[in-house]
């Protein structure tokens, strides 16, 4: 465990997901950002809302999970709305969805059990969209552990970051056995002071998964001004080539 301290993309497939062209934004760095809102379709009829932002000359994507549904988590809260801008800085594509039953998302809230199922389905879009881009997988809160939920049971081999998922006694909301986990990148990020999350368990937790562990000293579980801070160290867990100057100075 450690402590703190591609071509252009085509727009033509976007296109076809919804009616009329996708949109376009400004990103931090002046460059355009393109944007579209596709439907993405689970297994039993249910149909995700979802989002891309897709920078000029992106070179990997990410499949981005919100916090949970219950709690007015919706894939445009503002952490994930930060995360996404500084990753389009980043050449980062970044598909963001909402899970059953939160906003023109189909079907209903499943307690986080079919809800791995809307995991799966958005990576799966994400990779057949851009076949030529390593994706990752990453969330927040109930989005993180849902995520990693997926990562266990689909025995995947993507990057993963999670931002503070919870560890319950529910079974529903367990975080899988870290040897139900395959041996690949996996990174935790949590503050110092959550006020939700155990961080003596996310702490044992990552040593036993043998994953990287961030401790932002001074946040709670909503990272309040510490969105550029947790942005980083995504990047930097999804393999992105971060300063380490930068990750030190992310964990202050």
């Amino acid at each position: 465990m450690l402590r703190c301290y591609a071509d252009s993309i085509s727009t033509g497939r976007l296109a076809a997901d919804r009616p009329g062209n996708p949109g376009r934004r400004s990103g931090v760095d002046g460059h355009a950002v393109v944007t579209a809102n596709p439907t993405i379709a689970v297994a039993g009829s249910v149909r995700l809302e979802a989002r891309w932002d897709i920078p000029e000359h992106a070179s990997r994507g990410v499949v981005l999970c919100h916090p949970h549904p219950l709690h007015r988590g919706t894939m445009n809260v503002p952490l994930l709305e930060a995360i996404t801008t500084d990753l389009t800085s980043r050449s980062v594509a970044v598909l963001r969805f909402n899970f059953r039953g939160v906003g023109l998302s189909t079907g209903s809230h499943d307690g986080g059990i079919a809800e791995i199922d809307d995991v799966a389905a958005a990576m799966a879009y994400a990779e057949e969209a851009y076949p030529s881009l390593d994706f990752g997988v990453a969330g927040w809160s109930f989005g993180a552990a849902t995520a990693l939920r997926w990562h266990a049971r689909d025995r995947s081999e993507h990057h993963y970051v999670g931002i503070a998922p919870g560890i319950g006694a529910d079974t529903n909301h367990r975080l899988p056995e870290p040897e139900a986990l395959l041996p690949v990148p996996r990174t935790f990020i949590i503050g110092d002071r959550d006020q939700l999350v155990s961080v003596d368990q996310i702490i044992e937790y990552a040593a036993a998964a043998g994953a990287t562990l961030h401790l932002l000293k001074g946040s709670d579980h909503f990272f309040y001004f510490r969105e550029q801070k947790v942005a980083c160290l995504l990047a930097a867990g999804l393999g992105l080539p971060v300063p380490a100057e930068e990750i030190r100075s992310a964990c202050q």
